[in-house]
């Protein structure tokens, strides 16, 4: 998770949410990317579906199994529906997301039983860390 929260400090440098992913599998990073829908102009330049597509060039393969996707933030109900196609076994993310998150916080697809994959999510990891760079973006953004 901290390589995580060190790619989404990266992220504030060209004018993006701190909001980073990264995909491992056997304690090596496949792929990890901070969020660019600003920089493109792009609603689905999430982090998690940037990772997800360089992880499956990296393995050759859609299906990331036996893989664990870090993220700073709960992810989306997109973003979740991308790691369900994935077949990504595990997440992790930090931060809840009150307003959109779709791991428990708004909606929980996670364990839906009519999908054909289930999702093991562990949140809250290095929460105040993950939170703290999200609250530190939108003060300096206020300000300006």
């Amino acid at each position: 998770m901290q390589a995580a929260i060190e790619e989404a400090a990266r992220a504030t440098e060209i004018g993006e949410v701190p909001i980073a992913a990264l995909i491992v599998q056997d304690d090596r990073i496949l792929a990890r990317s901070h969020n660019y829908r600003e920089s493109w102009q792009d609603p689905t330049a999430h982090a998690e579906i940037i990772v997800i597509r360089a992880a499956a060039k990296a393995l050759r393969s859609w299906r990331l199994v036996d893989t664990t996707l870090y993220v700073t933030v709960e992810p989306c109900a997109m973003c979740l529906g991308a790691i369900i196609l994935a077949r990504i076994p595990r997440i992790v993310f930090g931060a809840h997301d009150p307003k959109a998150g779709a791991c428990g916080s708004v909606l929980d697809f996670t364990n839906e039983p009519r999908l054909n994959h289930r999702v093991e999510a562990a949140g809250g990891i290095l929460e105040n860390e993950c939170q703290a760079l999200l609250k530190q973006f939108f003060k300096q953004l206020r300000t300006e």
